[in-house]
């Protein structure tokens, strides 16, 4: 009975990887310039490993570029209380100014930042695809 059962679900997934490379095969194939042998599917957990490194480091870079744009967000925070200590409008209106300035300028870097760690993701996701020996 079981082994009915296993030798079921067995065939099942066998039938679903299948359809699942010729469909990853089509898709490749419409792509321009993309070798129709780009995906090894032969060794999808090499695929995987490097896919998760890939990945790993990626969050690591957010981690890290979200911790610095929290501590730029605390210090200019700060400085905006400090504001109310300006001895007259001219004072005042030159001390936000510039931390005006510097808030979009951290605005700037996070953005850049982003944008970056976007691009390494597809050049990555792209590289395994692409390689033939992934």
């Amino acid at each position: 009975m079981f082994d009915q059962v296993f030798e079921a679900m067995r065939k099942t997934a066998d039938s679903t990887i299948t359809m699942q490379q010729e469909l990853f095969n089509k898709w490749f194939s419409l792509w321009p310039g993309v070798p129709k042998s780009a995906v090894a599917f032969e060794e999808p957990q090499k695929i995987q490993k490097k896919w998760l490194e890939a990945i790993g480091e990626v969050i690591k870079n957010r981690r890290e570029g979200l911790e610095a744009q929290f501590g730029a967000g605390l210090r200019n925070i700060e400085e905006a209380f400090h504001l109310s200590e300006a001895k007259d409008p001219a004072e005042l209106r030159n001390k936000t100014i510039e931390l005006w300035q510097k808030m979009f300028e951290t605005l700037r870097q996070t953005s850049e930042a982003q944008l970056r760690d976007f691009q390494t993701a597809v050049a990555k996701w792209a590289e395994l695809m692409t390689k033939k020996d992934a």
